[in-house]
């Protein structure tokens, strides 16, 4: 199994489950993650992180949405270049996340075994827009 030694990833998400799935996932490839459990003063929290090498991003969350999240994430230099993937269980929502700028797309639920191949290409700088079948 592919690991990522070295790399880190900031998930910014709001529902419990789907954390503990996302960090699942990336201890399996031995990368550590951050957590912003919600957008409420995201700012002061993006300041306090580290520069992750991805961010996985949820598209809906109680005080903001991913898209308005992407823009200031975008307008933030340490963060401007580093690939935001939308993560969420709105599938329906994969044009509008591409349209938006975001780098790649992961539909929820999150297929375990080609997770480690998606991130791969996904920090290769390769756009990923996958969609569980």
């Amino acid at each position: 199994m592919t690991t990522f030694t070295g790399k880190t990833a900031l998930i910014i998400e709001d529902d419990e489950t789907s954390i503990k799935v996302m960090v699942q996932l990336l201890k399996q490839v031995g990368m550590p993650a951050t957590i912003i459990h919600d957008s409420f003063n995201l700012s002061a929290q993006l300041e306090q992180v580290a520069v992750p090498d991805v961010i996985f991003l949820d598209l809906e969350m109680p005080q903001s949405n991913g898209y308005s999240v992407l823009e200031y994430i975008q307008r933030t230099p340490k963060l401007a270049n580093i690939p935001v993937v939308a993560y969420t269980t709105h599938t329906s929502h994969l044009k509008n996340a591409k349209n938006a700028g975001f780098h790649s797309f992961l539909g929820k639920p999150i297929d375990g075994r080609r997770f480690p191949m998606l991130l791969e290409k996904i920090l290769n700088g390769e756009p990923v827009w996958e969609v569980p079948s």
